[in-house]
């Protein structure tokens, strides 16, 4: 519809408007009856799109931010609890070789159990861990000889 159209009161909105105010309507209904501008229209489109496509953008980044942030914290959380857990496990590694020490044991059986250490003529090595020389375990008859003895054929041991 056009301006003229509408100042008249041609349109088919107007006509009904126009014919409830009287004359004085249809200046009114002339005055507020306005064609489409399918440009401006397209346009306002354009730029709410636009708009939608930058505040989208824009809230990506600061979520994206704010991950960063969060993430950030929790590294810093995870490195303290590594650290504190290396020097746990540093500490009771020098626990274990405490503990495991030869000294200590041997103080441990001395002071809290009343042992003392053994004299020369008490300690025999076995033969297995003495080398084919000598040594203590050589001046000790072998328990084994008399089934060295046997005849290959002989399986019974003697006592």
């Amino acid at each position: 519809m056009s301006m003229a159209a509408a100042r008249e009161g041609t349109g088919r909105g107007s006509r009904v408007f126009a014919m409830s105010l009287g004359s004085a309507g249809q200046d009114m209904a002339a005055r507020f009856h306005r064609e489409r501008d399918r440009g401006r229209l397209r346009r306002m489109g354009v730029a709410v799109a636009l708009g939608a496509v930058l505040m989208a953008g824009l809230l990506g980044v600061v979520g994206l931010r704010a991950q960063q942030v969060r993430l950030s914290y929790r590294l810093d959380a995870l490195r303290t609890t590594r650290a504190e857990t290396e020097e746990l496990n540093r500490r009771m590694k020098v626990e274990l070789a405490t503990l495991r020490s030869l000294a200590r044991i041997e103080d441990k059986a001395r002071h809290e159990l009343g042992m003392v250490a053994p004299g020369k003529d008490q300690v025999q090595l076995a033969r297995e861990f003495v080398s084919a020389g000598g040594g203590v375990s050589r001046a000790v008859p072998s328990r084994t000889a008399a089934a060295d003895r046997g005849t290959p054929g002989d399986r019974t041991l003697r006592r």
